[in-house]
């Protein structure tokens, strides 16, 4: 079965959810609000650069879920996904999604958002398998770390060549749907790339390609 690959934030949803989450924690008041909304936008826009240093990224957003017990941040988390997420899903995402479940592909979430965020989004959207960084956990907790490779970048394309193997497919016939530059790695190795509500740099190089270009978010 050929491999429908989706990225998340600004793909499948309107916003970035790495991002809102972060600001879900400012503004329960759970994080020094200062503090965190200036860091969490830094890195924000330095990701729409293509200029993240992922693994400080990845530092700074995971912290928070080391001060916490899990069952409490899963509740903080169902709220965010009810309140935040559910509204800024595509209108177009639930139409592609089956189309491509009936067309009897292997649905897949690819992200470089960890997977404390993105997992429930995956099962919101009933998407069966998700790559997504890893968050660390030691004795049942958080640990504010990550184990393995960030699946960001070149990272995303080592993650999904492992899946592969593991579970003796290949990208024949496989789409892979991204909003972001970052994700060129990724979809210049899928048989049938397209580009979604693309950045500038994405947008050009789809045009240059003869890349579809796919609006969501009408």
């Amino acid at each position: 079965m050929p491999l429908a690959l989706f990225d998340l934030d600004n793909t499948l949803i309107t916003d970035d959810s790495d991002f809102w989450w972060g600001q879900y924690l400012v503004d329960q008041k759970i994080v020094d609000a200062a503090e965190y909304e200036e860091k969490n936008r830094m890195f924000f826009e330095e990701y729409e650069r293509g200029e993240l240093d992922i693994d400080q990224y990845l530092k700074f957003a995971l912290h928070p879920l080391s001060r916490f017990s899990t069952e409490q941040l899963h509740r903080w988390r169902e709220h965010f996904i009810d309140q935040h997420i559910r509204p800024i899903i595509a209108p177009g995402t639930p139409a592609l999604i089956e189309q491509h479940r009936q067309q009897g592909d292997t649905l897949m979430i690819i992200s470089a958002t960890n997977l404390f965020v993105t997992e429930p989004i995956a099962e919101l959207l009933d998407i069966p398998h998700i790559l997504a960084t890893e968050p660390e956990m030691r004795d049942g907790r958080y640990t504010g770390d990550y184990v393995g490779l960030p699946t960001f970048q070149h990272g995303k394309v080592h993650a999904l060549e492992q899946w592969l193997q593991k579970n003796d497919m290949d990208l024949t016939g496989s789409t892979m749907y991204s909003d972001s530059h970052n994700d060129l790695p990724l979809l210049n190795r899928v048989d049938h790339p397209v580009a979604v509500n693309p950045d500038e740099t994405l947008q050009q190089v789809a045009t240059e390609k003869g890349w579809p270009i796919l609006d969501l978010r009408t």
